[in-house]
């Protein structure tokens, strides 16, 4: 749909903005710091919502007033309640990691609300920053450490850069190198394509899994083949077993921290709604998940819950309802 489609009615948009934020109202957000493979100056410590409107409204072909912002997690969490009332959780696991939760209001020495009748708010939980001050290095092997190196924001978030959909694949790629330079994959051949940054996506690890579920060994020679390696039986055993590996942790690590969630909201049940390509392409994270969660919080009830454009969704909901509540606000006035 063009500006011109749009002239003569007025439409209120809801603004998904995945990176660490400090809101005082909903049409708020002011940036605490890019994430991931964003790094744009002149926005750090602005009004993302602000400097949206205003660019819109520079247009002037295009009638779109931003109402509302909330990160990801939160549109998740909004859109996994709409689905399901038990809903309690938004985590996103895609190319990096976050989560919310419902908290009560009186357990927050910090809460500045107006409202003192508010009895629950939701607290974004910004987890992939965990490790950032050095309590995870007891876990770091020297393959994360690398992959830090070739981040481009060393020494940030962390924790998401265990387990992340952009870092999951490169991971494997370093093991691979290094077993592969040590003479124990590839009779010792490590092709252009396997030594290039980036190149082993975690695509790659969701389709060898998908192998590993199904106990073939299609997808990871189409992988192999792809990367441009010469391989026999043994290496196809050893790339399986690695991104097995590697998806096992992934799952630990997330397991212990929504685990965690769901012991201190100990809720007769929750839900979690999960948005993210790495936990809907990835064939066995959920599985994992389930048995890890189960493990660590076995007084707790739990369903996960996939929220495709959770995010999306979730911005659109709040926006319809930032949108309906200006309308009565105008209405009793």
């Amino acid at each position: 749909m063009d500006g011109r489609q749009l002239k003569g009615q007025n439409l209120p948009l809801g603004f998904t903005f995945s990176f660490p934020m400090t809101q005082w109202t909903v049409d708020v957000g002011i940036l605490v710091s890019w994430t991931k493979s964003f790094n744009c100056s002149g926005v750090v410590g602005e009004d993302a919502v602000k400097m949206l409107n205003d660019a819109i409204h520079r247009r002037k072909d295009t009638d779109v007033d931003v109402i509302a912002v909330l990160n990801d997690t939160t549109g998740t969490l909004v859109q996994g309640a709409f689905v399901d009332r038990k809903c309690a959780i938004g985590l996103i696991l895609g190319t990096g990691s976050n989560a919310c939760y419902i908290e009560r209001a009186d357990r927050i020495e910090k809460w500045e609300g107006k409202d003192k009748d508010v009895e629950e708010v939701v607290i974004d939980v910004e987890w992939g920053a965990f490790g950032d001050n050095g309590v995870l290095d007891f876990i770091k092997t020297e393959y994360d450490k690398e992959v830090d190196r070739n981040s481009l924001l060393v020494g940030s978030f962390t924790f998401e850069k265990h387990f992340g959909g952009k870092y999951l694949g490169e991971i494997v790629r370093c093991i691979l190198v290094r077993l592969t330079k040590e003479g124990l994959l590839f009779q010792g051949n490590a092709s252009q394509h396997l030594l290039r940054h980036g190149a082993f996506t975690t695509r790659y690890v969701s389709m060898i899994e998908e192998d590993n579920v199904n106990g073939v060994d299609t997808n990871t020679t189409t992988a192999l083949k792809e990367l441009e390696l010469s391989f026999n039986q043994e290496d196809i055993d050893i790339v399986k077993y690695i991104c097995w590996l590697v998806s096992d942790r992934a799952a630990i690590l997330v397991s212990i921290c929504t685990a965690s969630l769901l012991e201190r909201m100990n809720r007769p049940e929750t839900t979690v709604a999960i948005d993210g390509s790495l936990f809907k392409h990835h064939p066995r994270l959920k599985s994992f998940m389930e048995k890890y969660i189960a493990a660590m919080a076995p007084a707790n009830k739990f369903k996960l819950m996939l929220a495709e454009d959770g995010s999306g969704k979730g911005a659109g909901l709040i926006a319809a309802i930032a949108s309906r509540l200006k309308k009565l606000q105008a209405k009793a006035n």
